[in-house]
Parts: C-alpha cells; sequence; structure tokens
C-alpha cells in the first residue's frame, strides 16, 4: 500500500499537478487499498477535520501581521537599524543581511518573504561592493532560514496541532536555535569578507545614530515580544495573540501615516492567497496522513527503530535524513504535515523531549527551503540576484552545510532549544 502511494505521489508530482490534488489523488489510491467503501466517508471528513482547529486560526493572522507590517514600510526601517550596528564593519552588508533577517523573523516568519524583501534590497548593494552574485544570494537564501526559526512560525503551530505541545514553549525554544542559526552565518559572512577582501563601506556609527535608528525600528521590533509574551504568561492564546498583533499591526501602520488603505487592501488579499493555498495543502496531507495511521504505518517505522529505542540521539539523527530527504523533493508544509505523525510516537517513547523534538523536525522542514531540486528560497534568491538558477543550484550547498551544523549542535546539545522554555515553567 504504502509503495503504491508512494509511486502515485511521485507520478502526479513529476506531471506538475498542484500539490493538494496529488495528494488528494494518493489518498484515493490509499482507500482502493483499505476500503473503497470508505472513501467517500471518510476523504471529506479527514480533510475537513485536519483544518478544523482553533489552534490553526492563528496562521492567517499571523501572516496577515507580517503583510501589514511590510505594507507600513518597516522592512527598511529594520535594514536601517541593522547597518547602524554592524554596517560599518568589514563586510558590513553582509553582516546587515544577517542581522535584518534576525529582525525580519519577528515581524514575517516566513523564510520565503525574507528572501524576496531583503533580497530585493540588499542584493544589489552587495554586488557594488564587491560580494560575489552567488554568495550574496545564497547568504540572503540562507540567512532567511531565520524567519521560520525565531517566533513566530507557521511550522512551529502546525507542529503544535499535531502533537498537542505547547506553542508558547516553542516559540521560547526557537528563540536560541534561531540566533545560533545566525551566529553561523555571520562567521562564514566574516571569512569570506576577509577572504575576498571586502573594503569598509560605511564609516562607524555614533551612539546618537544608532539610538535614532532603533527608535524608529521599535515598532517592528516589538512584534516578537508582544506575541511570545502574551502567549508565555497565559495572557491569551496562540490564536488570541494572532488577533493582538493584527490589531497592533494595524496601529502602528495606520499611526506611522504609511499603510494606505490600498495597502491594507493587498495584505489581506495576499493572506487569502497563501493561507488557502496552506490549508488545502493541509486538508489533503491529513487525509493521507490518517491511512497511515490506519494501516499501522508508524508502529512500522517503530519496530524498525527498536534496535535504537534507548538512542535518542540515533533516533533523531535518523529522522532529521528521512525528514531533509523528504523536504528536498516535497513542499514543506505537507512534508511536515505527513511526517509528524509517524516520527511523533517513536521520538517520544525514546525519551525525546516534544518541544526539542518540534525544533528538530522545524529545522530539518526550515533547511529544506534552501535545498534543490524543490526549495522555493533558492528559486526566490535567483530571481532577485538575477544569476541562472544552474549557479544557485551550485553555489547554495556551503550554506545548506552551515544549517545542517547547526542542526547537528541541536541533536547533541537539547540545552539550547530547552533552556528558556525550562527557564519560564
Amino acid at each position: 500500500m504504502l509503495t503504491a502511494m508512494l509511486i502515485v505521489f511521485v507520478v502526479n508530482v513529476l506531471l506538475g499537478l498542484p500539490l493538494f490534488i496529488s495528494l488528494l489523488i494518493t489518498s484515493v489510491a490509499g482507500f482502493l487499498f483499505i476500503d473503497p467503501s470508505m472513501m467517500f466517508r471518510m476523504l471529506p471528513q479527514q480533510f475537513f477535520g485536519g483544518i478544523n482547529s482553533f489552534s490553526l486560526m492563528a496562521i492567517p493572522l499571523f501572516i496577515l501581521s507580517g503583510n501589514l507590517m511590510n505594507a507600513a514600510g518597516l522592512t527598511p526601517k529594520l535594514i536601517d537599524f541593522a547597518k547602524s550596528l554592524v554596517g560599518h564593519l568589514r563586510g558590513g552588508l553582509g553582516y546587515v543581511n544577517v542581522v535584518s533577517s534576525v529582525f525580519f523573523a519577528g515581524v514575517n516568519g516566513s523564510a520565503v518573504a525574507d528572501t524576496s524583501a531583503l533580497g530585493s534590497l540588499l542584493v544589489p548593494a552587495m554586488k557594488k561592493d564587491g560580494y560575489s552574485a552567488s554568495y550574496a544570494a545564497g547568504l540572503t537564501a540562507g540567512s532567511s532560514l531565520i524567519g521560520p526559526i525565531i517566533p513566530p512560525s507557521i511550522f512551529m503551530i502546525l507542529y503544535s496541532s499535531i502533537t498537542n505541545t505547547s506553542v508558547g514553549d516553542l516559540f521560547l525554544a526557537g528563540v536560541i536555535p534561531g540566533l545560533l542559526l545566525g551566529v553561523a552565518f555571520l562567521i562564514i559572512n566574516y571569512c569570506y569578507a576577509r577572504k575576498a577582501n571586502i573594503a569598509v563601506s560605511a564609516g562607524k556609527p555614533t551612539i546618537k545614530s544608532v539610538f535614532k535608528a532603533m527608535v524608529v525600528a521599535i515598532p517592528a521590533l516589538l512584534a516578537p515580544i508582544i506575541i511570545v509574551a502574551s502567549i508565555v504568561f497565559g495572557f491569551v492564546t496562540p490564536t488570541e495573540s494572532g488577533v493582538l498583533i493584527v490589531i497592533y499591526s494595524l496601529f502602528v501602520g495606520l499611526l506611522s501615516g504609511n499603510l494606505s488603505l490600498k495597502g491594507a487592501y493587498k495584505a489581506v488579499k495576499e493572506t487569502a492567497v497563501l493561507t488557502c493555498a496552506i490549508f488545502v495543502i493541509i486538508g489533503a496531507s491529513s487525509v493521507v496522513s490518517w491511512q497511515l495511521a490506519y494501516a499501522q504505518v508508524p508502529n512500522e517505522f517503530a519496530s524498525m527503530l527498536d534496535p535504537f529505542i534507548d538512542n535518542s540521539v540515533a533516533i533523531l539523527l535518523f529522522i532529521s535524513l528521512i525528514t531533509f530527504i523528504t523536504g528536498m523533493l516535497m513542499e514543506e508544509v505537507s512534508a511536515l504535515m505527513l511526517l509528524t505523525p509517524v516520527f511523533a510516537p517513536v521520538a517520544l517513547h525514546a525519551g525525546v523531549d516534544p518541544v526539542h523534538l518540534g525544533i528538530i523536525i522545524t529545522m530539518n522542514i526550515t533547511i529544506a527551503l534552501i535545498t534543490p531540486p524543490m526549495g522555493a528560497c533558492v528559486y526566490v534568491a535567483a530571481a532577485v540576484s538575477k544569476i541562472e538558477l544552474s549557479e544557485m543550484f551550485k553555489s547554495i550547498w556551503p550554506f545548506v552545510g552551515l544549517a545542517l551544523s547547526v542542526l547537528v549542535i541541536l541533536i547533541f546539545f537539547p540545552s539550547f532549544t530547552l533552556f528558556l522554555p525550562n527557564l519560564f515553567k
């Protein structure tokens, strides 16, 4: 059954069918093996059940808040603040790229949006400063991975809805790994700037100029603090936090005078389109996930890993390998929705903390965004950098390797992910 479903799915993807259609056709093939008479009852039931979750309502709200802040023109302000902090160093624009991704992560949380917004502004400037186009594109795509790790994170909300893990704990757990990823990209930029002899492009900033840039950027910098603090301290649920941050984004945009009615309409429209795409994939993935559970696939997977059940590190390394390969070939939301129900019971039985597991799976799914051939950020970075896709495929691998190195560190040292959640318990 599993082999037949996999073949059907791959064929549909190769034919170019939309992903949710490919998943639904795959589920139809699954019902032929399970019981064809169940299809008309269970397919709509599981499809609707997969998206009928209060916690999932947070996804469109967080997407909308990010779009509203972008429409209010906050992205350039974050970049200006990053420039005031690190722009005066050798290779300053590379550092600005990474630091801006850290700031932007709390506003949008989307790696693709990060690559598009920051890439269009910074890559041309980096090329003028002496960076190669392929390196500038690779650094932009690589540092964009920080977006889904530092809260808010759509992937973490999805994982939470599947495993009933606290969203607040997941958001807290993502902070240090996200910063660790940022430090890794700062180091690679330091090495590149020295090797390529990138000139210093700006004078040392004054305390006054840094303070001024920070004050202008404060409305955007406060967004992730409001989201995480309101959830962690129990003031609101994740969905209510989404409502809160949308209201805050509207207030900031209107108060600054930069958010027009046209900009707000465009933000709502973009949110609706992206939300619909995500939710139909979630619904279709839920049907396939139910079929895998019905066919006892998680139990079969667990029996395969019985020899390693006492070694949580080995379990996480194996899960990461499968997730990484799957993410290379499948859209990220689908990969998370399909793999988490299979992996979570095994990992939890091996003693892995559910919050730690959530960060590991999120990291794996996120890294897939810059991994050929399906990584969306690779295509966006190539487009904004005006380089051939084949060149982008070649130049992205050092950044993939760096992100995987951070992942391995997180697997061997769970304290990086669990320190903040444990601190606030």
